[in-house]
C-alpha cells in the first residue's frame, strides 16, 4: 500500500522538526563529551590545591571525562576567577576558590569582572574557620578579657591580619564598630611571618584560618585560642566560643570555598555539577580529608550558596564603606 506523496512530505518534515526540538536536549545530555577544567585560584601545593585535586578525581568517574586541574593563582583569587568570567559558558571550564574575589575584592577597586553578572555559583564546597588567638603580650585568658583590655586603653590591643582588606580585618571593623572598642591593626603580606610574630609576643591578638600547625602551636600553649569565626565549634576546640555565641555575629565570619561557572551555562550541566560535587563531599575520605586540613566540608544547593554570596557582600560593602577600608 502507498501513501499520496503530499502526506509523506508532511510526515518527512513532522519528523525532521521534531529532531531539530530534540537537538538541544540531547546535547545537553551528552555534557560531558570532553574533559572539564578546574580553574584553581591559588597555587599548587596549598590546601586549596590539595582539596581541588581531590574533587577532580572524585568527578572523574561519575562524569566519564577527565577532570584537569589548572592553577591560576594572583590578587586574592581575581586573576582565577577573572579566567572562569571570561570562560566559554559550556560547562568545560569551571573555578575553586573563596568568595573573597566576589565579595571583597568588588567593593575595593575595579575588576574586569562583575561578580552578579559573570560568574554562576555551582557549589559551596568548604569553610575555613579563623582562629582569634593571644599571644604573650596579652594576659588575657578568654575573649571577653581581650575586649575589657581594649575598652579600657583604646588602642593598646594590637590585632594582627593577613592584610589591609582582609578577611580578618573586615573581622576587626566589624568587632569595632560592635562591641565599641578601638584596637591598632597590624597588617601582613602573609601567614608566616603573622605567625613568626605572634610566637614572638609582637602583638596581643591575630586571627588567621586554623591549619594544622597553627593547632600545634595552639595545643602546645604558645597561643591561646579566644574565639572562632565559623558558623559553629570546633570538633578540635570545643571549649571555643564562636563569635556568633559571644554575641557579635557580624563579626563572626568564615572563609568560605567553593566551585564556580562562567555566566550562561546550561542548567541542566549547572545541577549535574551540583549533584556530582554534593555526592563526592558526602564521601568518608573526601570528608576525612577536609577535617583533616581543619576546613569542613559544606555542600547544597546552588541557590543557598548565591544567597550567602550576596548577603556576605552586602555585609561586608557596608563594612568597608563606613571604616573607609583601602585595599593594599
Amino acid at each position: 500500500m502507498t501513501f499520496p506523496s503530499t502526506l509523506s512530505r508532511r510526515g518527512m518534515l513532522a519528523a525532521l522538526s521534531l529532531a531539530a526540538l530534540a537537538a538541544p536536549a540531547a546535547a545537553q545530555t551528552a555534557w560531558p563529551a570532553k574533559p572539564v577544567r578546574i580553574i584553581v585560584a591559588y597555587p599548587a601545593g596549598g590546601v586549596s590545591d590539595a582539596v581541588a585535586r581531590l574533587l577532580a578525581d572524585k568527578l572523574t568517574g561519575p562524569l566519564g571525562q577527565p577532570v584537569i586541574v589548572e592553577n591560576r593563582a594572583g590578587a586574592s583569587g581575581t586573576i582565577g576567577i577573572d579566567a572562569v568570567a571570561k570562560a566559554a559558558p559550556d560547562g568545560y571550564t569551571v573555578g575553586f576558590s573563596a568568595i573573597s574575589p566576589l565579595v571583597l575584592s568588588p567593593h575595593l577597586g575595579k575588576l574586569p569582572y562583575d561578580p552578579a553578572k559573570d560568574i554562576a555559583p555551582v557549589a559551596s564546597v568548604m569553610y575555613s574557620p579563623v582562629l582569634l588567638a593571644g599571644t604573650s603580650a596579652s594576659d588575657a585568658k578568654n575573649f571577653g578579657e581581650l575586649l575589657a583590655a581594649a575598652r579600657a586603653r583604646p588602642g593598646s590591643v594590637r590585632w594582627a591580619t593577613s592584610g589591609s582588606a582582609s578577611l580578618g580585618h573586615i573581622m576587626l571593623e566589624h568587632l569595632q564598630s560592635g562591641a565599641k572598642v578601638q584596637f591598632t591593626h597590624v597588617p601582613y603580606k602573609g601567614g608566616g611571618q603573622q605567625i613568626t610574630d605572634a610566637l614572638g609576643g609582637q602583638f596581643e591578638l591575630l586571627s588567621v584560618n586554623t591549619s594544622p600547625a597553627l593547632m600545634q602551636h595552639v595545643k602546645a600553649g604558645k597561643l591561646r585560642a579566644l574565639a572562632v569565626g565559623a558558623p559553629a565549634r570546633l570538633e578540635a576546640l570545643p571549649d571555643v566560643p564562636t563569635l556568633g555565641e559571644l554575641g557579635h555575629p557580624a563579626a563572626n565570619l568564615t572563609s568560605v570555598f567553593g566551585i564556580f561557572a562562567p555566566a550562561g551555562v546550561p542548567q541542566p550541566v549547572l545541577d549535574r555539577l551540583n549533584a556530582e560535587i554534593n555526592k563526592a563531599l558526602a564521601q568518608p575520605d573526601v570528608r576525612g580529608k577536609l577535617v583533616g586540613s581543619d576546613n569542613v566540608p559544606t555542600g547544597g544547593s546552588a541557590a543557598d550558596f548565591a544567597r550567602q554570596i550576596a548577603a556576605e557582600s552586602a555585609n561586608n560593602a557596608r563594612i568597608i564603606k563606613a571604616a573607609g577600608i583601602k585595599a593594599n
